[in-house]
């Protein structure tokens, strides 16, 4: 039994003593009604009740519905579960990246993409999570980096390798306490070059040094006082495209307590928009040596404690999730050089299909001069490159859906003019000292091997756009490609190689 609140049953105890009270009014006055009626016509007297007696049933069925609202608990919201497994998706991205490159025909490019998909592949699986030092030369990185693998954090046990992109460390470890809990990471971390350093060289160590810093998991941004434009520039970029980072504050042992203060509010205040406060701390990994009054030099600690508070907690809480999103950023990546490499392999597979069916229109015109329009619109020839150049981009097309292409694509350059224009470009520029049949189909041929290459070029453009002519549809498209193919030093080369082809043939 529904449990209702005090005043929802008093709601309903009034309404029940209300209905009650008039259902016996209403019988009552049916009753009246039929004796009334039925003094005169007893049938009518029956219907008259009947009709009555529905629409009481009907209010009182509407009545008992809005009463139910009240006695009806209120719905748990259903959330539509999405999937959230960002390993599963990379994973999947990884293997979509097997695919395309395994279309890929040239061995060393593919064998380079292959290797960058594996290590991805090996990076996820073993989820060692990499830490990446940036930022200028002057900020402290490598004394951060000394310090995160001094005795007080970790040992390094495995072996340290220099890259040409800087110093990377393997396997180390940091510990400390989340909620309690001791919470022990192996992480690598890597020492970049500086940044924003003069000259043509720090100009290369720096494209180097971002570039590293983008396959990063976790990326520490390195500065000694508040952020230069330039440096603020590069950390949003580096934010903008997904890059975790936390702001480490260095060299706090050469400011007051109070400036200190200032800057790190200050600095906390600008990234807020795109780095959480919390991310922002302050350390001193290569404190100045003191001198006491004694006139004993003492050098105090590194002061790591804010830095690898928050190191541990985000990687504890994040540290799969970082992992998996750069994997998924680096993935993406290599998925678009695979595309750009195969959008090359295909556009020159079509390019070589193009160039075969002009110059085999030119003989086929030669043998029998059909007018062009004929031969665009109808020719088995042109709905056979139409097929080939479809398969070239994955797509499957019979003969017949090609012809039916050829002959909208020829319908749609006569309408723009086009094969009228090329033939009076042809005309113009053929300076052929021949008259009658051998002029009239030497015009023929290159205006029909013409017409042919732009044909093609409009084909590869719509095949490439997974058969989509885009917004201004096939008359666009026919048009852009055709003004993209007159341009005077191609028309002179394509006519002068044609009419070497036609030479040939009426030798």
């Amino acid at each position: 039994m529904p449990n209702f609140p005090w005043w929802r049953s008093l709601i309903f105890l009034i309404g029940s003593g209300l209905t009650l009270g008039l259902v016996i009014t209403l019988l009552d006055r049916l009753a009246a009604i039929y004796q009334f009626v039925a003094q005169y016509q007893p049938l009518l007297a029956v219907l008259v009740v009947l009709l009555l007696l529905a629409l009481v049933v009907a209010l009182g069925l509407v009545s008992w519905k809005y009463l139910g609202i009240f006695s009806r608990r209120s719905p748990k919201v259903v959330i539509p579960e999405v999937s959230t497994d960002k390993f599963e998706a990379a994973t999947e991205n990884l293997e979509a990246i097997q695919q395309q490159v395994n279309q890929i025909q040239d061995e060393v490019i593919k064998r380079s993409l292959l290797s960058q998909s594996q290590q991805l592949q090996t990076e996820l699986e073993t989820a060692e999570i990499s830490v990446v030092i940036f930022g200028t030369g002057s900020a402290g990185k490598t004394s951060l980096v000394n310090a995160l693998l001094g005795s007080q954090v970790g040992k390094v046990s495995a072996a340290m390798g220099t890259t040409e992109v800087g110093t990377v460390y393997s396997s180390v470890q940091i510990s400390g306490r989340v909620s309690g809990q001791r919470i022990d990471l192996t992480l690598t971390i890597t020492d970049t070059p500086g940044i924003l350093e003069v000259g043509t060289a720090g100009t290369m160590r720096e494209r180097m040094a971002k570039a590293v810093a983008t396959t990063s998991d976790l990326l520490l941004f390195v500065v000694d006082n508040d952020l230069l434009k330039s440096e603020y520039e590069l950390l949003k970029n580096l934010s903008a495209i997904g890059k975790r980072s936390l702001l480490v504050f260095n060299k706090i042992d050469l400011f007051t307590k109070s400036d200190q203060q200032i800057i790190l509010d200050r600095l906390r205040e600008r990234v807020q928009e795109f780095i959480n406060p919390k991310d922002v701390v302050a350390i001193a990994a290569n404190p100045k040596p003191i001198t006491l009054e004694s006139g004993e030099i003492i050098t105090p600690i590194p002061i790591l404690k804010p830095l690898l508070k928050r190191l541990v907690i985000v990687l504890d809480t994040e540290g799969d999730d970082l992992v998996a999103d750069n994997i998924l950023l680096q993935s993406q990546k290599l998925s678009t050089q695979a595309r750009e490499v195969l959008n090359q392999q295909r556009q020159q597979a079509a390019e070589q299909i193009i160039t075969k069916f002009q110059w085999l229109v030119v003989g086929v015109i030669f043998a029998t001069p059909l007018p062009v329009v004929d031969l665009l619109a109808t020719a088995a020839i042109n709905a056979q490159m139409v097929v080939e150049i479809a398969k070239v981009y994955e797509c499957e097309l019979n003969i017949n859906q090609g012809k039916e292409l050829a002959s909208s694509l020829a319908k749609t350059m006569a309408s723009l003019g086009i094969i009228k224009g090329i033939s009076q470009i042809v005309t113009s520029a053929i300076s052929v000292t021949v008259v009658g049949y051998l002029l009239k189909s030497t015009v023929q041929g290159v205006t029909g091997a013409y017409l042919t290459h732009i044909a093609g070029k409009s084909f590869m453009e719509y095949f490439s756009a997974n058969q989509n002519w885009g917004d201004g549809g096939i008359s666009a498209v026919v048009e852009r490609q055709f003004q993209l193919n007159r341009r005077d030093e191609f028309i002179k080369s394509f006519i002068k190689e044609a009419v070497q082809r036609l030479g040939k043939l009426e030798s």
